[in-house]
């Protein structure tokens, strides 16, 4: 299966998704709220009129991502660590719902730093549910990723697909924050709702292969190094599509864990991207690869997940890959800014 195109995305108010409106409003707690997908998140909390507290440490996450969001008097920022457990249950206390995305999202480099995945995704996400309990707040939803499923042999993915040998320790600590969630959510009466995500692309992208590529093409345009051999398969979702799907689930949870896969019905090679940014950008570089079918120690060669399950509460993407990774390429070249952040 091959991207398709369409016409330039519009972005469509978050008011027709069925479900996600029908929720009381309530004090919302999300961590990792200054990053990528944390602050678009809250932005959408905040036009709901939910009350909403960022919990960040910022050594990601970027304050000028909250900047609409810091306007309104139903937001407040905490910036402290989620190993901080004294600051963390103390805020915890004021809160009804929990959504955890904070985390160490460096794939590529997390054999540089092998405790850094353990601390900020396991460690940390006890360190969340703990606080949870002890504060009687019933519900939490979670970010967690495709990479849980390593190297699948059964395409497309769906959630109840047998987990094989680990390949990333970001995907392995990922299985074991989910694990803890399952069993606090068993053993103490929580309500859980775990998202997969594929690779997540949009506005406030601040990482990834778009990223790169521009970067990198920024500098030399007249050269691409691409890591692995470009026929890698990768599935992207839209960031916007990502929350829609989000808080249709969380609105219409039920059962004491659900797990939903997120992300389209189709993938794209690395090349097809590199053809599109490249196509977009006005050049025409020589293309360097780095060899083999990864990019990295744990870059799986080929991710496509079966989203049926939450597709049946009425989602699906507006956005294609294609657009998605056209509308992030947009972005960031308006964002100057956060190039050298990160840089």
């Amino acid at each position: 299966m091959q991207p398709s195109g369409s016409s330039e995305p519009q972005f469509v108010s978050n008011d027709t998704v069925e479900g996600v409106n029908s929720a009381a409003r309530e004090r919302v707690l999300v961590t990792g709220g200054a990053g990528f997908i944390g602050s678009n998140l809250v932005d959408r909390l905040l036009a709901l009129g939910h009350e909403v507290t960022v919990y960040d440490n910022l050594s990601t996450g970027q304050f000028g991502f909250l900047e609409t969001a810091s306007q309104s008097p139903r937001f407040q920022l905490v910036q402290s660590d989620l190993l901080d457990t004294h600051s963390l249950r103390r805020v915890m206390r004021e809160q009804d719902l929990v959504f955890h995305l904070a985390a160490n999202a460096d794939v590529r480099f997390g054999i540089d730093h092998p405790a850094r995945d353990l601390e900020q995704n396991t460690i940390a996400t006890h360190n969340v549910l703990e606080a949870m309990r002890l504060a009687s707040v019933q519900r939490i939803a979670f970010s967690s990723t495709g990479s849980v499923y390593g190297e699948p042999s059964v395409f497309p993915t769906p959630e109840g697909c047998p987990f094989p040998i680990q390949t990333s320790l970001y995907g392995a600590s990922k299985i074991a924050a989910e694990a803890l969630i399952s069993a606090y959510a068993h053993g103490f009466g929580l309500q859980a709702s775990i998202f997969r995500f594929v690779s997540i692309l949009g506005e406030r992208y601040s990482h990834g292969h778009v990223f790169d590529f521009l970067r990198k093409l920024t500098n030399d345009p007249t050269r691409l190094e691409i890591l692995g051999n470009g026929k890698q398969r990768k599935s992207y979702l839209y960031v916007q599509d990502c929350i829609d799907a989000m808080l249709l689930a969380v609105s219409n949870a039920q059962d004491a864990v659900s797990i939903y896969n997120l992300g389209t019905n189709e993938y794209c090679t690395v090349n097809d991207s590199v053809g599109w940014i490249c196509e977009a950008l006005g050049v025409n570089p020589e293309r360097e690869y780095t060899g083999g079918e990864r990019g990295w120690i744990g870059d799986s060669p080929f991710i496509f997940l079966d989203c049926s399950r939450i597709r049946a509460l009425g989602w699906q993407p507006r956005f294609s890959i294609r657009d998605g990774i056209l509308s992030t390429l947009r972005y960031l070249q308006g964002a100057g800014w956060l190039l050298q952040a990160r840089a």
